[in-house]
């Protein structure tokens, strides 16, 4: 554990850790919480996810499940049909990839320094009771539709990590690896600083420095549009694309 890599060995892991592992040669991560003895509950859309819902790269580039070519595990049955909140054992969870521990707590400077999106956050978590209650609540009653920018894998692990949601419509949801999506192609795109200095090695300062901020200000733990929100209040939002702000806990 530190700056340079988030890897964990299996026997550190302790229940109510927010873990994850890289997909698709490090494209992105897929999110879970882990429970213990051995189970992880996580976030998914599988395959059998029913066409128009969520967006084309969820239907084409981010399904978190096996390949259909997979052999069905011998302890959890055969999952790549299944959607929503689902509980599998460590080994289908990571799918042949590497263990890495979420980081909660981390000073901004450390996360600034952690470029890539989705490893860390400068929220808090809260108690390991509470983090369990949590995604067992939501393994039982669901976590909305999955949407890659306003309501996945890496969203319901901080939620249950921390009790927060996104209290508006207009942003993307907690998720950093979103986050860190959206500010690259804003910095892109639509910075009018890039227009303060014509030399290569300033357009790349300027970016830069643009693209920190923006992820630093788009953390949940220094966002303002964020609320603490009880699972059952979440739950009893019925009817809706993605959980949505209820009663405060």
């Amino acid at each position: 554990m530190g700056l340079l890599s988030n890897k964990i060995p299996r026997e550190e892991l302790e229940p109510g850790d927010h873990i994850y592992s890289w997909r698709n040669a490090y494209v992105y991560a897929h999110h879970g919480i882990y429970m213990g003895d051995g189970k992880v509950i996580h976030f998914t859309r599988g395959a059998g996810q029913e066409v128009g819902t969520g967006t084309i790269l969820d239907r084409v580039l981010f399904s978190s499940s096996h390949s259909p070519s997979d052999a069905p595990c011998q302890i959890c049955g055969d999952q790549k049909m299944l959607n929503g909140v689902i509980s599998s054992c460590i080994n289908c969870f990571l799918c042949g990839g590497d263990l890495y521990l979420f980081q909660y707590s981390v000073s901004p400077a450390f996360f600034i320094a952690k470029a890539r999106g989705g490893t860390c956050t400068l929220a808090a978590s809260d108690p390991p009771a509470d983090v369990l209650h949590r995604a067992t609540y939501l393994l039982q009653n669901g976590f909305g539709v999955y949407h890659i920018f306003k309501n996945n894998c890496e969203d319901f692990a901080i939620y249950c990590k921390t009790g927060l949601l996104v209290v508006t419509s207009i942003s993307v949801g907690r998720s950093g690896q979103a986050a860190s999506f959206v500010a690259a192609v804003t910095t892109v795109v639509s910075s009018p600083l890039r227009f303060l200095t014509t030399s290569f090695p300033g357009l790349v300062a300027v970016a830069g420095g643009m693209y920190c901020l923006s992820r630093l200000v788009s953390d949940i733990g220094m966002r303002r549009d964020v609320a603490k929100v009880s699972v059952e209040s979440l739950v009893a939002r019925s009817g809706v694309d993605r959980p949505g702000a209820g009663n405060t806990e």
